[in-house]
């Protein structure tokens, strides 16, 4: 399952700064007092040459001892020595390598902490004529002073101000390279999320930094060692990793797998990213939560705050994906050969492109991926270029196949003068792993691939020609089929009867006998052709959509089934319930076939 982890920095602008204004050298070290010096310290307990070493004379005798603890006793108590002077003891001594104090740490260079401002400060930048907040430390959010409220309106509300101007420019420079430092040293895949935040791709790769909890501790402890503030959160879905890590109380948020609709049902509509307008109308239509979204219809609610938003929930929720794009893109597989002479013949031409398959291939096996998009392109001698592409329906390694594509559309290059490189891109691959071969050991026929055929085919008619039909959430028949690519496996048919072809649109009808408003009709005239119907099913009932087009509030097809005289069915429709003049105005229409 996919696991994402989202990086907020609230603080970004401001404490780059703050880190900035740290001290760059080590502080003088404070003047210690000269104590006076006793040239004449009086008797002393440990005699002077001998070898003994302090303290071991007088500690053989309990009489020595006890007659120099009473002298030190009989001495004023500002100058009795302390207890460790007078002989050994078994104390614990600190250890050597004890983490330094904080009075030290704090004049190290990586470690100390945001030099401390009294005064409020903000970052300015101009949107038209206008100067506005972009950017408040955290005493100034506490004032009021919020991103978007005008800088005279701030100095009204608080005269001591630290202004200063935002750099864009540096901010992204410290976010960008924040991420490629985690491309380097945490997941290979990371890209930012906005001005203020990264999302790492953590599926497959937390384990390695022992967990994601951990991990993210880690995080957090890393950017605060950088002097900037961070909040995580990991969820399964980009969406719901971003909106937790923005509205979230906590430093590390960790939602399981499958818990994302709970995690942000409490969250406010805004953590979806949508656009001003749909939070001014979520705000009008009372949604004050995106629980609130959830068990709300999707085309009322596309009508309302827009598809856009619907599809931001929906991407939230794992019902769309919402891929992550890469800082560092993976480097496009390239072959590449300089003939020693030029060429212009198809079998030159085809010898030359065989070669160039055998080393696409061996990249793309050492990078275990197959090739959906190939590009050929051909230098001629007086510099001009030309290119040539195949697609495949599936990712392949097979280079026969490839080959026999690309000799479909040999007639298509012009040499000219002749051929002097020629070069081939994978400008598309995709994960291509093994492949299970069934039939073998079971004794079962195996399901034979018919995506060499579909190539061959798109060769020839072209790719727009191939396609299949998928269903689309809709109740209105021509809105609720799209076209598909021709190996997909579209799910999600409706139980309703379906004719087998549906006109692109309904056609009028003309000379329809009909009783109204639920009996099917007895007879109609299609192009020109008039058909007496001998049996008929019907009516079913499809209302409009009226949160797509306003026409449709009040619009009502009944779809009846009917069969003529020579066997043959329809599907037709009449606009209208034949009782109310606003759901229509009776026409019909024939809309399919059946056979």
């Amino acid at each position: 399952m996919p696991r994402v982890a989202s990086l907020y920095l609230p603080h970004l602008a401001i404490e780059r700064l703050r880190r900035l204004e740290r001290p760059r050298a080590l502080p003088d070290a404070p003047a210690l007092p000269l104590l006076p010096v006793d040239d004449d310290p009086g008797a002393c307990s440990v005699p002077r040459g001998g070898g003994w070493r302090p303290g071991a004379r007088w500690a053989q005798a309990e009489s020595a001892r006890a007659a120099i603890a009473e002298e030190a006793a009989a001495l004023p108590l500002h100058q009795q020595p302390r207890m460790r002077e007078l002989g050994r003891r078994s104390e614990a001594a600190e250890h050597p390598f004890k983490r330094a104090q904080a009075t030290v740490a704090a004049r190290q260079p990586g470690l100390v902490a945001p030099v401390a401002h009294a005064v409020p400060l903000i970052l300015a930048e101009a949107i038209g004529q206008r100067q506005v907040i972009a950017a408040a430390c955290p005493a100034a959010l506490a004032l009021g002073l919020v991103p978007g409220m005008a800088i005279t309106q701030a100095r009204a509300l608080v005269p001591d101000l630290d202004i200063r101007p935002a750099d864009p420019v540096a901010d992204g420079a410290v976010l960008d390279g924040l991420t490629l430092h985690a491309v380097r040293h945490w997941t290979p895949t990371a890209a930012p999320s906005g001005a203020d935040g990264l999302w790492l791709d953590l599926t497959g790769t937390a384990h390695l930094h022992g967990g994601e909890a951990r991990f993210c501790a880690r995080l957090v402890r890393f950017c605060r060692r950088f002097g900037y503030t961070a909040r995580v959160a990991v969820a399964g879905t980009p969406g719901a990793a971003h909106a937790l890590a923005r509205n979230g109380r906590e430093a590390v948020t960790i939602v399981p797998t499958g818990g994302e609709a709970q995690a942000i049902s409490a969250l406010p509509p805004a953590a979806l990213r949508l656009s001003p307008d749909a939070i001014t109308a979520a705000q009008r239509f009372g949604f004050d939560r995106i629980a609130d979204l959830l068990p709300l219809p999707r085309g009322p609610l596309a009508r309302r705050l827009g598809l856009a938003s619907v599809n931001r929930l929906d991407a939230a929720l794992g019902r769309v994906a919402e891929p992550i794009v890469p800082v560092v893109p993976e480097e496009m597989p390239v072959a590449k050969r300089r003939l020693l002479e030029p060429i212009g013949t198809a079998e030159a031409i085809e010898q030359v492109i065989a070669d160039l398959l055998a080393d696409m291939m061996l990249v793309l096996q050492a990078r275990g991926r197959g090739v959906r998009t190939l590009v050929l392109l051909l230098e001629r001698i007086d510099g001009s270029e030309q290119r040539l592409a195949i697609g495949t329906a599936r990712a392949t390694r097979d280079a026969a196949h490839l080959a026999r594509l690309f000799h479909l559309r040999i007639e298509r290059i012009e040499p000219g003068d002749g051929i002097e490189t020629m070069r081939l891109a994978a400008t598309r691959t995709d994960q291509l792993g093994a492949t299970a071969v069934a039939g073998d050991l079971t004794g079962e026929a195996a399901v034979p691939d018919v995506a060499t055929l579909v190539d061959q085919i798109a060769g020839r008619v072209g790719e727009a020609a191939l396609f299949t039909a998928a269903p689309v959430e809709s109740d209105v028949p021509e809105r609720a089929v799209r076209r598909a690519p021709p190996l997909a496996a579209p799910t999600g048919w409706p139980a309703w009867r379906r004719p087998v072809r549906l006109l692109s649109r309904p056609e009028p009808l003309s000379g329809v006998l009909a009783l109204l408003p639920d009996a099917p009709p007895r007879r109609f005239t299609w192009r020109g052709q008039v058909h007496a119907v001998v049996a008929g099913d019907g009516p079913e009932r499809i209302y409009g959509e009226w949160w797509r087009r306003d026409g449709e509030v009040w619009a009502v097809r009944d779809y009846f089934r009917v069969e003529d005289e020579s066997g043959a069915r329809f599907w037709l429709f009449r606009r209208g319930d034949g009782v109310e003049p606003a759901t229509g105005d009776l026409s019909w229409y024939l809309h399919g076939l059946f056979g």
